[in-house]
């Protein structure tokens, strides 16, 4: 956050010189309302290109195994142009790479869930998943594995239909 501070206060700069050296060259004859207008110009087109680069940067920095699975895409009314270019502001990742099963329970998977959030730190959960009932359980809090492979206190919830998250990890 701090970086992108520094790089919309730089580009506020930058638009601001332009416009100095704009009026320079057309000898002094801008109006003075140029300069500063054209510092927030480059401010607030910054803060938008870091808005709408976010995802894709984060996304391409991802370890090996660790896949997309569902995005959540934005609009505001304080953003009109978010209206007709949503941008994408949460997403969640699954850690294909270390997804387990257990050998007695071939339709059951066990994997890490990544939940990554624009202005938000990563949260990171195990989650079970149950491919043949279509079901999930978020294995957080005080969850017991029993000798056969089963969880004794899973707080089974079912998934709707086509789940991205579901079908990411039972693919696997």
């Amino acid at each position: 956050m701090f970086v992108e501070l520094i790089a919309t206060i730089f580009a506020g700069i930058a638009c601001a010189g332009i416009a100095m050296l704009l009026n320079i060259v057309t000898g002094r004859r801008l109006p003075k309302w140029v300069m500063p207008v054209a510092a927030g110009a480059g401010m607030i087109g910054m803060t938008i290109s870091n808005e709408y680069t976010w995802f894709d940067r984060t996304a391409e920095r991802l370890p090996e195994g660790v896949e997309i699975a569902m995005t959540v895409d934005e609009q505001g009314w304080m953003r009109p142009w978010t209206q007709v270019w949503p941008y994408t502001k949460r997403f969640v990742a699954v850690d294909t790479g270390t997804a387990r099963k257990h050998p007695d329970l071939p339709d059951q998977r066990l994997a890490d869930i990544y939940f990554f959030g624009r202005w938000s730190p990563v949260n990171q959960a195990p989650m079970l998943f149950d491919c043949g009932l279509a079901r999930s359980a978020l294995l957080i809090d005080g969850a017991e594995f029993a000798a056969d492979g089963t969880v004794a206190n899973a707080d089974w919830q079912a998934t709707p239909a086509g789940d991205p998250i579901l079908q990411l990890v039972c693919e696997t």
